[in-house]
């Protein structure tokens, strides 16, 4: 299948033949899969202090019994500070947690090397998907082809200045410009600094980020990524595909080069029909 090819000024530069990668089908259940698994591996272990709760002298007046007092433990005292309290157990403030967090517990979930590269390349596929895009969210009105590759002028760009023009010009702004009718959140959400969360706008990908990283660090919710360090974490956040996504011509070619059994399949049932239909 061939695409259209956009020049860094929004005009059109040719056509390129698209990678049997993007005839993968689309597997929203795989996609949904690998990325809680990929986001397990960014989790911290977590655990308490083995005498958390327990720093005090405690003690449950074994007996009595009889006397209308509970036989909860309670601090013990010369007549100050937390005297007479409860303490030490998991009821009372102050006290141990009945089952805390142990550093121990397994929170890193493994992945198959298949499934991860089936969704890579069914999320990869989804871009090319304008129905799939806009469910997500975004605002598309006036592209038609899908997906968008630029020439690769556009890995040079390392100016916001620059950046901007070019999206303007691919008409991709009325999607950051979405971003900024999220509400400020209230309560003690903004004391802690999550009054306002980035949602996710445009991805670049291309083969070589290094100087277009430079331009985009000052949009909100624009990111670039290598093709070597593309995941289902960047295409589908949230694990709610797809993210509009733009490819430089160099990032299709390396795309093209990725390795996967079910590509290796499709490859040989379309050389099948094609012989059968000859």
């Amino acid at each position: 299948m061939k695409v259209t090819t956009f020049t860094t000024t929004g005009t059109k530069e040719g056509e390129i033949e698209l990678p049997i990668i993007f005839s993968t089908p689309f597997r929203r259940d795989l996609i949904h899969k690998v990325w809680t698994n990929l986001t397990s591996h960014k989790f911290q272990p977590q655990g308490r202090h083995p005498s958390a709760g327990q720093d005090v002298v405690a003690d449950s007046n074994d007996p009595p019994t009889g006397q209308g007092v509970s036989r909860v433990a309670r601090a013990q005292g010369g007549g100050g500070g937390r005297q007479g309290q409860g303490a030490e157990v998991a009821s009372t403030r102050g006290g141990r947690q009945a089952h805390p967090p142990i550093v121990g517990k397994v929170i890193y979930k493994k992945l198959n090397k298949k499934e991860n590269k089936l969704a890579l390349c069914s999320a990869i596929a989804a871009t090319g998907s304008k129905d799939l895009i806009e469910l997500r969210g975004h605002k598309i009105e006036g592209i038609e082809t899908f997906p968008i590759i630029v020439t690769n002028d556009i890995e040079s760009v390392s100016k916001t200045s620059d950046i901007l023009k070019i999206l303007n010009s691919l008409k991709l702004t009325q999607d950051i410009d979405r971003l900024e009718s999220r509400k400020i959140r209230s309560g003690q959400s903004r004391l802690r600094g999550r009054s306002k969360k980035v949602g996710k706008s445009v991805l670049f990908v291309t083969k070589d980020s290094t100087e277009i990283s430079k331009a985009i660090g000052a949009l909100p919710g624009v990111e670039v990524k290598s093709v070597k360090d593309l995941s289902v974490l960047d295409l589908a956040p949230g694990s709610h595909p797809i993210r509009l996504t733009v490819y430089s011509k160099s990032a299709i070619e390396e795309i093209a080069k990725i390795k996967s059994t079910h590509i290796e399949l499709m490859v040989k049932t379309q050389w099948t029909l094609n012989k059968q239909w000859k």
